[in-house]
């Protein structure tokens, strides 16, 4: 009996250092990218994981392409929540097929687009303007402002693979020939910037954009129809491939391609969490609503989350157990 007693007791020390163990899922780091709807996941789920799985989360700043060259390359971040992997489909596949990085849920569900725009009030006045061929027939409508003479074509910022995209684009439908520069704008705040001081001056301005975003909530803008339909074998082949020398004209797929991301170590080891994440994704009405409060507020990605958890419980309670949620709801 004594020996029962001593394994009984054994057993129950050993589960006891078991629960301790995986009571804290220790440091964890999750890039936090420029996009609002990226700021927003990345800040709910620190919240959650803080509060509900007992981690110690941070944000990292990073952007798609060195954010998951980081992750394949170092295993960090461990979680990257928006990773627009149609940008950088040479490197996703990679990490993939070499057991790098896994790919979890769509956290966009049905939101997410990208492409060129131009204003609403362009396209009333000349519908030819929702075209790229229309745009390229009238450079003296988008002004360059360091060479009124030329046309601008303004491109998202350093580090996104978008901006390869609509580098190879201008590239491959000949833009400088037709009177057009691809103006830089430096950050995501200089590309903001350009499109609200256009938009309020009721001024000319053709611009990389993606939605959902607060900015395209707020300014009526038109998707440029590039007149070819989206190739994907081009789009891997060299659309997205900024050392690629002979980009052929091609188009943005309709719907984004966007998966929340973690590293290969982080999933084995963290179950629970990559169950949340799997099942953690928000519908076009509720980011639009999120990014449309953020811009009404002036909002933080952190102040942002707050509102988000204190008001839904009915959505991200779902990701979740009941005892997670609980502590989540706590903390609020």
């Amino acid at each position: 009996m004594r020996i029962l007693a001593a394994t009984v007791v054994g057993m129950v020390g050993l589960f006891a250092g078991q629960q301790a163990q995986t009571a804290s899922c220790g440091d964890v780091t999750i890039a936090d990218m420029s996009s609002m709807s990226a700021e927003l996941l990345a800040s709910v789920d620190r919240f959650i994981l803080n509060n509900g799985f007992d981690c110690t989360a941070d944000l990292v700043a990073g952007d798609t392409v060195p954010a998951i060259t980081s992750m394949i390359e170092k295993g960090q971040p461990n979680i990257v929540p928006e990773g627009a992997v149609d940008v950088v489909p040479a490197l996703y596949k990679e990490g993939i097929e070499n057991g790098k990085i896994v790919a979890l849920s769509d956290p966009l569900s049905d939101a997410s687009t990208q492409g060129l725009w131009v204003p609403r009030y362009m396209v009333d006045e000349n519908p030819e303007l929702a075209t790229l061929a229309g745009i390229l027939n009238h450079p003296e409508l988008f002004p360059n402002p360091e060479d009124p003479s030329r046309g601008a074509i303004y491109n998202g910022a350093p580090g996104w693979g978008a901006t390869i995209v609509t580098a190879q684009l201008y590239k491959a439908n000949q833009m400088a020939d037709r009177k057009f520069d691809l103006v830089d704008p430096g950050s995501l705040a200089g590309l903001d910037s350009a499109i609200s001081r256009a938009y309020e001056r009721k001024q000319g301005i053709v611009a990389y954009y993606w939605s959902p975003t607060g900015l395209l909530g707020r300014y009526a803008m038109v998707k440029v129809d590039l007149g070819v339909p989206h190739d994907p074998v081009e789009w891997t082949r060299c659309t997205t491939n900024a050392a690629c020398a002979d980009p052929k004209a091609n188009a943005w797929a309709a719907s984004d391609n966007v998966k929340t991301l973690v590293s290969k170590q982080f999933s084995d080891e963290n179950g629970e969490i990559v169950e949340y994440l799997e099942k953690r994704e928000l519908t076009k009405e509720t980011i639009n609503d999120m990014l449309a409060w953020m811009n009404e507020n002036q909002a933080t990605g952190e102040d942002a989350a707050q509102h988000f958890l204190t008001e839904n419980p009915e959505i991200w309670s779902k990701w979740v157990s009941p005892e997670i949620a609980e502590k989540v709801k706590g903390a609020l």
